[in-house]
């Protein structure tokens, strides 16, 4: 028992620092990428090629004024960052990153732990976050903080809908709520190939659940100043920052999982390592796209981002999961 509390420890002090590791470079990586795409030069003056600008923006964060309006709920106020940040860290619970390998004598999975209803937990967390950024809207007594935190509201738990049916349809075709048998099922396919609707359905409420471009409307600068934000500076800014970067890997992380066969590749029975390396070449791959996107789609308008949801996404992840559902029942 005691070791497999250490053994857990291990993993979640790993898993916490790559994630805070990541985070810091992949807005690094942003800002470059948007620069390239846009013909720009990005960030190079801190550190060589720039590769010190996410400490020097971390150092600027901290030391900055620490502001809270005075008729504030300053309790919900502090409290609405950590709200918004646990959930995103919390969905790698349950993601295996590779498959078993051996350490130190010991054989252990690359995954922090595999429930049998990971698919319902991840579902469960995910619904969460939308609690942190309309308490922000609320608590900061600002109007145009709380209309931002009201769009965050209906929009993440519109789109949550389509998504939650898009992964029905995966739970229905690998015929498990076990992430892990899920990863495993797709050693005879990708599930991108099985469900290629589901994952166009998923990929794109994932962009609205993480309020990433062309779905940013909560932060729209020319009508709500920033959003939910308006009223946070110093590290509890950088909490809300660090969480929207943290649930781009995430989603990432989740979309590989899901459609794109997780960790498995070639040799990967023969050198479970390898399974690591694959994994990050898929994250990494779908944090460009993401980017790319970015850089790409101009914002769309409110009206249009909820026609989008309830009349298209949502009724065709409904008929995609009832066709997948009629077809596993005869092919069964």
């Amino acid at each position: 028992m005691a070791l497999f509390f250490v053994e857990a420890l291990i993993k979640s002090a790993v898993l916490v620092l790559l994630l805070l590791t990541g985070f810091a470079y992949l807005t690094l990586a942003e800002r470059k990428l948007v620069a390239d795409f846009q013909a720009r030069i990005g960030p190079n003056r801190a550190g060589p090629y720039g590769l010190l600008q996410p400490v020097a923006d971390a150092v600027k964060l901290f030391f900055k004024e620490d502001f809270v309006p005075t008729d504030a709920d300053r309790v919900l106020f502090v409290l609405a960052p950590v709200i918004t940040l646990v959930p995103a860290v919390l969905i790698f619970a349950v993601i295996p990153f590779g498959p078993e390998v051996t350490l130190f004598g010991r054989r252990t999975r690359l995954q922090l732990t595999d429930l049998n209803v990971g698919v319902l937990y991840l579902v469960a967390i995910t619904s969460i976050s939308v609690y942190g950024v309309t308490l922000a809207g609320w608590a900061s007594n600002n109007k145009f903080a709380l209309l931002g935190g009201i769009r965050a509201a209906a929009q993440m738990i519109s789109y949550e809908l389509a998504m939650g049916l898009a992964v029905v349809s995966v739970v229905l075709t690998a015929g498990t709520l076990q992430v892990s048998g899920i990863v495993e099922f797709q050693r005879q396919g990708w599930l991108l190939f099985y469900q290629p609707l589901a994952a166009a359905i998923f990929f794109i409420t994932g962009l609205a659940e993480i309020k990433r471009a062309p779905f940013d409307l909560v932060e729209a600068e020319q009508e709500l100043t920033a959003g939910y934000l308006t009223e946070y500076s110093s590290m509890k800014f950088a909490l809300f920052f660090m969480a929207e970067y943290v649930k781009m890997i995430g989603f990432s992380a989740l979309m590989a999982t899901f459609f794109m066969g997780g960790y498995l590749g070639p040799f990967v029975d023969m050198y479970p390592a390898l399974g690591v390396v694959y994994f990050t070449l898929k994250v990494t791959f779908l944090l460009f796209v993401l980017i790319w996107i970015r850089a790409t789609l101009p914002r769309i308008r409110y009206d249009q981002l909820m026609r989008l949801g309830w009349k298209v996404l949502l009724p065709l992840a409904l008929a995609n999961g009832m066709a997948t559902a009629v077809v596993i029942a005869l092919v069964g």
